[in-house]
Formats: structure tokens, C-alpha cells, sequence
């Protein structure tokens, strides 16, 4: 029981994500990536004739149930595999951080920045609206994410797969160092 609250290793958990695509591509053909899931359910919803979703999105579904089982894995392990000590960073990143004025570190994101009040300040909305603008523009603009691009794409030697997983670690890189600073000094 111990092995499932636990962290696993890169050398584990890695292969076992490189082992999907392979699995994906002899079972049936099928591409591994998240965002096309969204595509999917909103061509399912919009019953308007939107060139963007006027598809046949149910030769697709298995990407559905993937993307649901995805979420319901993660409701079991964060509800019953949940592991009990705190969640491990570096010193530097932490002392970075609490440069900034952020303290806590409890959870996965810093309840600080992310909850329904800082919502309502410039500094929430830029971080979380924005940002999420951001996020979903990038997925549309470069026709996939990062699971896609980087665990799929780059499997099969596709040079847009790596273009983008280079911007995806430049705009990581960027946001990070320059961005996020001036953010948090609002």
C-alpha cells in the first residue's frame, strides 16, 4: 500500500507513460493527447454546424473514456493513495517563493494565488483568467498540448511536435523568470 501513496521515480513512472503510446498505436492506430477530448465533447454539445466541431466526433469517443478515466484515477488517488507528507520542493524554489509572498505550501497550488478571492484581484484574474486564455490559445494554436506534442509527437519523430514542446519549455522558461516576478509585485 505503501508503494501507491508514494511518489513513484522517473525511471519508473516514465516508461510506463512512453509504454502508452506504443500500446495506443497497436490496440488501434490511436493518438495519445488530453486536448482533443475538449474538442470532442464540444462538438458532441454544439449542435450549431461550426466548421471547427462539424465532425464525426464519435469515431473519437475512445478519447472520452480515456479522458475520463484519467479524471477518475485521479479522484481514487487523491482520495484514497493520497500521500501524507508534504509535497517536496527545493529550497531555492521555496525561498524564491516566499520572495514573492508565498507561504504556503500545503497543496499542489499556493492557496494564496489560487482560490474564489484572489479571483477577484488583478493579480488572481491575471494568473488565473488570463493565464487560462493563454493555456487554451497555445493548445489551439499549435493543434495539440503538451501530453500530445511532447509524449505523442515527439515518439514519432514529428518536427511541429518538437517546435512546439521547445516554445512549451521557452514560455515555461520565460514565465517563470520574467513574467510571473512582475506579476506577483502587483
Amino acid at each position: 500500500m505503501n508503494l501507491l501513496t508514494q511518489p513513484w521515480p522517473w525511471y519508473i513512472s516514465g516508461p510506463l507513460i512512453g509504454l502508452m503510446i506504443p500500446a495506443l498505436l497497436i490496440i488501434g492506430n490511436k493518438t495519445f493527447g488530453i486536448s482533443a477530448s475538449l474538442k470532442h465533447i464540444c462538438a458532441a454539445c454544439l449542435p450549431a454546424k461550426i466548421k471547427f466541431f462539424d465532425y464525426d466526433w464519435k469515431a473519437e469517443s475512445w478519447n472520452l473514456f480515456f479522458a475520463l478515466g484519467i479524471l477518475l484515477g485521479g479522484v481514487v488517488a487523491g482520495f484514497f493513495f493520497q500521500n501524507p507528507n508534504a509535497i517536496e520542493i527545493s529550497s531555492k524554489t521555496t525561498a524564491d517563493l516566499k520572495a514573492m509572498g508565498v507561504n504556503d505550501f500545503s497543496g499542489y497550488a499556493p492557496k494564496e494565488l489560487f482560490n474564489l478571492e484572489s479571483l477577484l484581484t488583478l493579480k488572481g484574474f491575471i494568473l488565473m483568467v488570463v493565464g487560462g486564455f493563454c493555456v487554451g490559445f497555445g493548445v489551439r494554436y499549435s493543434n495539440g498540448c503538451t501530453s500530445g506534442h511532447s509524449i505523442m509527437g515527439l515518439s514519432n519523430l514529428q518536427l511541429p511536435s518538437l517546435i512546439a514542446t521547445v516554445c512549451f519549455f521557452v514560455g515555461g522558461l520565460v514565465m517563470t523568470w520574467f513574467i510571473l516576478p512582475l506579476i506577483m509585485n502587483l
